[in-house]
């Protein structure tokens, strides 16, 4: 199986990105599908490309159903049919019997255990060498800019907060994942280059700039379907324009590019599961600058994250996101960049047991994670004193001309149940 995927990654290069292996030095960043908790099978991968093709490999990007499953609480907190339910191998990571051979990014999908990731909205070790990205982020790793958005779309829950908390209930284990408007929100008001985006969900509308008929024949439904995808993320791409766009989700391969306005263009491709016959992985090789090969934290996301502070809530009642510039100024990515450490501390800790009963592990304090407690101190002192941002939410919708039309009546609940079965396939 490892011979016969290294074949698909080298056969979906471009001659752009071949032409950039032999030109320069360049940074490789390995992009996966849905993982699905079969991170042996992607490691050892990954492994054999190192070991036979001769091609190191710097990062892992995973675009979703990681399943951070650390004990059997995590199981049943994960929304997955019974059936499917199984304790993979993010265990063995989490407890230290095994530690990932690559530095691993990922978000969220819509099999995630829920109340794993809650206790780090704004990202966080998961285990060593394994970093979640949290509800949306930007990092930046070897000179590479890299954003991400967890979750799937339903237009019911996107007005809403985050209210899901533990002990979660079966309806709060399911829409934990939901998008929420306030953060795409946050990512929209971000204005210099994106090298990567990562999202789970496709954009919807997104295979009108690739082959449509080809998808069609073996994933007809996906086509059929107009109400599949986030229709907020489209107008996202075009907006933020980042080189290159990854999803997963479908469990099939997609590529297109979307055109852009400046003559720029995103090249997107979703990507598989975790399958034999299913191509899941992806490398891609971009131009090193030098900068060291770790990770750090974007100076314009942490000043959009002071300045959306006052934005964000935990309702259950829907409260749109006002309008408005709330984008970062120069000066204060100027002085985050001077005067905070943006280097993203290796402060992984266990807070919950593993299926080793011999690992100790340290109890959380209050529901909240040590590292989403050392990341609000940063932002904390990210904030300008002389820049209050005075912001109140909006509890009835604000007209806003440029807005996106989202479909949030009752044929969304109506739709639901064929939803559900192609989100959960």
């Amino acid at each position: 199986m490892q011979k016969e995927n290294v074949e698909k990654v080298e056969n979906l290069k471009s001659s752009e990105e071949r032409s950039n292996e032999n030109a320069q030095e360049t940074i490789n960043i390995a992009i996966e599908g849905c993982c699905h908790g079969d991170l042996d099978i992607i490691y050892d991968t990954l492994s054999y490309i190192q070991r036979e093709k001769g091609k190191r490999i710097d990062l892992l990007i995973c675009c979703g159903d990681f399943q951070a499953v650390r004990n059997e609480e995590d199981l049943n907190n994960m929304s997955v049919k019974q059936k499917y339910r199984e304790m993979k191998e993010f265990h063995k990571y989490y407890s230290g019997e095994k530690v990932a051979p690559f530095l691993t990014l990922f978000i969220g999908g819509n099999h995630e255990a829920s109340n794993h990731l809650y206790e780090l909205p704004y990202g966080g070790w998961v285990a060593p060498n394994i970093y979640y990205m949290g509800f949306s982020t930007v990092l930046n790793f070897g000179g590479i800019r890299i954003a991400g958005l967890t979750g799937i779309f339903k237009g019911f829950d996107f007005e809403k907060g985050h209210y899901e908390k533990p002990p979660f209930n079966e309806s709060d284990i399911v829409s934990f994942y939901h998008v929420r408007e306030m953060d795409v929100f946050k990512l929209q008001q971000l204005k210099k280059p994106l090298d990567i985006f990562v999202s789970h969900d496709w954009p919807r509308g997104i295979i009108e700039y690739g082959n449509k008929n080809q998808l069609h024949r073996y994933k007809p439904f996906i086509v059929e379907d107009p109400h599949i995808g986030n229709p907020t993320t489209l107008n996202l791409m075009k907006k933020l324009k980042p080189s290159y766009w990854f999803c997963a989700h479908m469990h099939a391969k997609f590529p297109a590019i979307v055109p852009h306005e400046d003559q720029t263009e995103t090249k997107f491709l979703a990507l598989g599961k975790v399958l034999p016959k299913q191509e899941f992985l992806q490398v891609i090789s971009l131009p090193y600058n030098g900068s060291p090969k770790e990770l750090y934290y974007d100076a314009e996301w942490l000043a959009v994250l002071v300045r959306t502070k006052e934005l964000m809530h935990d309702s259950r009642f829907k409260n749109k996101m006002p309008n408005g510039d709330f984008s970062a100024q120069e000066t204060q990515i100027e002085k985050i960049a001077r005067s905070v450490d943006l280097k993203v501390p290796l402060n992984f800790v266990r807070t919950a047991s593993s299926t080793n009963p011999d690992v100790p592990f340290t109890p959380l304090n209050g529901n909240e994670n040590p590292q989403t407690i050392e990341i609000l101190k940063l932002l904390d002192s990210c904030q300008p004193v002389e820049e209050k941002v005075e912001a109140s939410i909006a509890q009835t919708k604000l007209e806003d001309p440029e807005e996106i039309d989202l479909d949030l009546g009752e044929d969304d609940d109506e739709r639901d149940e064929k939803r559900r079965k192609i989100e959960n396939p």
